[in-house]
């Protein structure tokens, strides 16, 4: 045994409303700059639909993720070395611009400096690459809310796959159309396809907590790992020539915040948390041949904080005690390993995806109201879970390569979790047989539903803190040594420019010249920022004390 652990997230697709709240805060916070316009670390997909970019789920295309050799072991679906040698100045399966979308903004200038005369002028759209004026053909969100329209459901790689398996079960008419919201962020795998596809080992994975990370200084562009991961979740920075992606939001999980998606998520649908996990198992498991046995597979692969064997091993591997704590109090775990509601996106990429899936249930209560039978009887809801409009053969090839057995189940139990609550909040005697046709206690039941309905803060995200003590004297003694990457002649310097009053470039611009792959690509030379900080917001957002709302900037954090 080999424990590790890993920050993970679960996201409750039943209380998703489509919002974007989440990729606009993301989208400020990380990816607000030139070289970035199309790239959205959050997106929140309509389901069925092309997703972002188009048709990134069909892997014949893209060749992402793994996939089982002869011999059954394990080999990256784009290709080994050999392939990766012959193609590294021209990688043919990436996505093009149009697959994302070309980014726009609008001409505002022509409304207030046209010339005075008999039209009206207008905000032409314009490229934001080019600055070029252009028709707007598609974006991230192109096909929001349109999910049942046969133009854009048709073109659904899992339709396909799903019709490949019951022909007639995903049918585009009136009376049979489905949707739901898909929230979309790197998966952050325990076997990452795109980690193994990079030449030159920029991309790795923090052995600490788990997230995925691109080491800029040693990213040399040769966009592999936009090709190896399967979920297109890796971007290319076409101002800087390097590799970025989703970073979990590290700076705030170091210091015990949740992701920025997390925070201001209006759903109040994601959880995150500790995994624990063995190692030595992930090669195996990754390795099962049969596709719909990778969801079990990979569920063993996850240790189980309570086991003191478990947690001696993680205090030889030198895991920190908050930690094996927080794993224990982790919402993730007991949504993945102890209810098993939810379920990894797309399993069969075999890349072990640690952001976690609940399937959503609500329109099945929707439809069994409309009939006029009580949406929320529990033999209603038991027997209508066959015949969801959302079919589960769908739902299945998101989820479960394809297994609907899971998804069942875990629906089962949202339901059984619906019933019983039902009668509790009526002052009813809860049926006990509720629970027990799900394979569930009515006391786990109760707890299920406190995490998944009214759980506090505290409750949804439990982030450990280890080494933050520390963060303080390693920040004092970066900046004293000057370890600081902006330092003169520094790698974020650029090398550009004699040495200045204003800086070592000669100017008082927050960047320090343009760098080697022209404006915006040197490095911002910014304040450095103290932990405290972060400590502070912390307290703020998650205190009843009113005097804490407002920072007062007279006190000390």
């Amino acid at each position: 045994m080999r424990p590790m652990a890993q920050i993970a997230m679960v996201m409750n697709l039943d209380k998703c409303i489509g919002c974007h709240t989440c990729s606009v805060t993301c989208k400020q916070a990380w990816t607000n700059r030139r070289g970035m316009e199309y790239v959205w670390f959050n997106n929140v997909e309509t389901r069925p639909g092309q997703g972002y970019p188009r048709r990134y789920e069909d892997q014949r295309r893209w060749r992402g993720g793994w996939e089982l050799n002869r011999r059954g072991a394990l080999k990256l679906a784009a290709g080994g070395r050999f392939r990766k040698l012959a193609g590294i100045f021209s990688n043919p399966r990436l996505p093009e611009i149009k697959d994302y979308y070309e980014p726009w903004t609008y001409d505002y200038r022509n409304l207030t400096d046209a010339p005075l005369g008999d039209d009206f002028p207008v905000a032409q759209p314009v490229s934001q690459l080019d600055g070029k004026p252009m028709k707007i053909e598609w974006s991230a969100n192109w096909d929001d809310n349109l999910a049942g329209a046969p133009a854009y459901g048709e073109l659904d790689p899992m339709v396909e796959r799903t019709r490949q398996r019951a022909s007639e079960q995903v049918r585009f008419a009136y009376e049979q159309t489905f949707m739901f919201y898909l929230p979309r962020i790197c998966e952050h795998c325990l076997n990452p396809s795109c980690v193994a596809s990079c030449p030159s080992g920029a991309m790795y994975k923090r052995s600490e907590d788990g997230i995925v990370l691109v080491d800029q200084d040693r990213c040399r562009g040769w966009r592999m790992c936009v090709t190896g991961c399967p979920y297109k979740k890796v971007y290319f920075n076409h101002r800087t020539g390097k590799a970025e992606k989703c970073t979990l939001c590290y700076p705030r999980l170091e210091a015990g915040l949740p992701t920025v998606c997390s925070e201001t998520c209006v759903g109040r649908l994601r959880y995150l948390g500790v995994v624990l996990y063995d190692a030595d198992r992930v090669t195996a498991a990754a390795s099962v041949p049969d596709d719909e046995a990778l969801y079990e597979a990979q569920l063993g692969v996850i240790l189980d904080p309570e086991d003191e064997e478990v947690r001696r091993a993680c205090e030889a591997a030198g895991i920190p005690h908050d930690w094996i704590e927080a794993a224990r109090r982790s919402p993730v775990h007991a949504l993945v390993s102890r209810y098993r509601v939810a379920l990894p996106l797309h399993p069969e990429y075999r890349t072990l995806p640690m952001v976690w899936y609940i399937p959503p249930l609500s329109p099945v209560v929707d439809a069994l109201t409309g009939t006029g039978h009580d949406g929320e009887d529990a033999g209603n809801l038991f027997g209508a879970i066959d015949t969801l409009r959302i079919p589960l053969e769908y739902l299945a090839e998101l989820f479960t390569a394809g297994d609907t057995g899971p998804v069942r189940s875990a629906l089962e139990k949202l339901a059984a979790m619906r019933a019983h609550m039902r009668s509790v909040n009526l002052g009813e005697e809860p049926d006990a047989s509720v629970a027990a046709a799900v394979g569930m206690r009515p006391q786990e039941i109760e707890e299920m539903y406190r995490l998944l309905a009214i759980a506090k803060y505290e409750e949804r995200y439990v982030i450990p803190t280890a080494g933050v003590g520390d963060a303080r004297r390693l920040e004092e003694a970066a900046a004293r040594h000057g370890c600081d990457l902006d330092f003169e002649g520094g790698p974020g310097s650029g090398g550009l420019g004699p040495p200045g009053a204003d800086g070592p470039f000669g100017t008082d611009h927050p960047f320090d010249g343009d760098g080697p792959f022209g404006g915006d690509s040197g490095r911002r030379r910014l304040p450095l920022v103290p932990v405290e900080n972060f400590h502070a917001l912390r307290r703020r957002q998650t205190s009843d004390d009113p005097d804490l709302l407002v920072p007062d900037d007279s006190k000390e954090p």
